[in-house]
C-alpha cells in the first residue's frame, strides 16, 4: 500500500460538488488547514473518482476495509488514527477524502501543488486498483442550489459563493410561491420583459427568471443577490462574510 506524508488539508465538509472542493489557490486565510502524519493512497478509476469528488454516496467496502484505521493526524507530539481517510487519483486529478467515522467522504480537501505532483510521480508505476461500488442513480432535476458545473465554470471561489446564496434566496422566493413577487423581480432582473410579464402565470415568471439567472455571474446578478436577501439576517451574513475574504498567499 503507498502512504503520502506531512499531507496539508483543507477540508470542505457535506460538499457533494467537487467544484465547491477549493484548489489550493483560492484557499483562505480564513480556512483551517490540517496536517495529517499519513494517509493511504490509491490509484482508481474515473468513475469512481467523480463518484467520490461529486458524490456524498456510499464508499466501497473493500476501499473501507483497506484504508481503516491506516491515517494518523498530527495532534501536538502525538498521532492520532483516523478511522477512515484517503487519498485518491485517477492519475488526472487528486482529491483527499475523511469519513468522519461514517462510510461516506464527509470532508474532502485537494492538496496543494508540491505534495499532488509527489502523487503524480508515485502513480506512474502503479496499477489501478478497481472497486466494485454501486453507481448512483442519475437525478433528473438537481436541487435548485446544486447547480450543474457546466453553471458554474470560470467562476471565482467568491463568485460560486456568492452565486449559491443567490440561489438559496430564489429557493425561498420558489417556496412562498407569491405570483406578484415573482413578476416583481422579474421586472427587477430584466425591466424590458415588463410589458409581457403582466400576462404571465407564476410558472412562466418563475422559469423565465431562474433560467435567465442561473447562466453565468455579472454584476447585475450581485444586484439582484444583495436585494433578494436584503432584511434576512442568516443570508445577509454570509453576504458580507464573502464581501471580507482573501485569498491565502502563504506557501505550504
Amino acid at each position: 500500500m503507498l502512504y503520502v506524508y506531512d499531507v496539508w488539508v483543507n477540508w470542505f465538509e457535506g460538499e457533494e460538488n467537487g467544484y465547491n472542493v477549493c484548489h489550493f489557490h483560492e484557499w483562505r486565510k480564513t480556512d483551517r488547514i490540517d496536517l495529517l502524519d499519513q494517509v493511504p493512497l490509491f490509484y482508481i478509476t474515473d468513475e469512481l473518482f467523480s463518484n467520490i469528488e461529486n458524490g456524498m454516496n456510499d464508499l466501497p467496502e473493500q476501499l473501507l476495509y483497506k484504508i481503516h484505521k491506516r491515517a494518523y493526524r498530527k495532534n501536538g507530539q502525538e498521532r492520532k488514527e483516523i478511522d477512515y481517510a484517503c487519498i485518491v487519483s485517477n492519475g488526472k486529478e487528486i482529491i483527499a477524502f475523511d469519513t468522519i467515522g461514517y462510510r461516506i467522504p464527509v470532508r474532502k480537501s485537494r492538496l496543494i501543488p508540491r505534495q499532488e505532483q509527489l502523487i503524480f510521480g508515485m502513480l506512474e508505476n502503479t496499477k489501478l486498483h478497481m472497486f466494485k461500488f454501486k453507481q448512483p442513480s442519475k437525478e433528473e432535476n438537481r436541487n435548485i442550489m446544486s447547480l450543474k458545473p457546466s453553471l458554474v465554470i470560470g467562476l471565482t471561489r467568491k463568485e460560486r459563493q456568492l452565486k449559491q446564496l443567490l440561489m438559496m434566496a430564489l429557493d425561498q422566493l420558489r417556496t412562498i410561491n407569491n405570483p406578484e413577487e415573482l413578476r416583481y423581480w422579474l421586472t427587477e432582473w430584466d425591466p424590458k420583459k415588463y410589458p409581457f410579464i403582466r400576462g404571465m402565470d407564476k410558472d412562466k415568471v418563475w422559469n423565465a427568471l431562474y433560467n435567465d439567472v442561473k447562466h453565468g455571474w455579472s454584476k447585475r446578478h450581485e444586484e439582484l443577490c444583495a436585494k433578494l436577501i436584503k432584511g434576512q439576517t442568516f443570508l445577509e451574513n454570509m453576504w458580507e462574510f464573502e464581501q471580507t475574504q482573501k485569498q491565502n498567499t502563504s506557501k505550504l
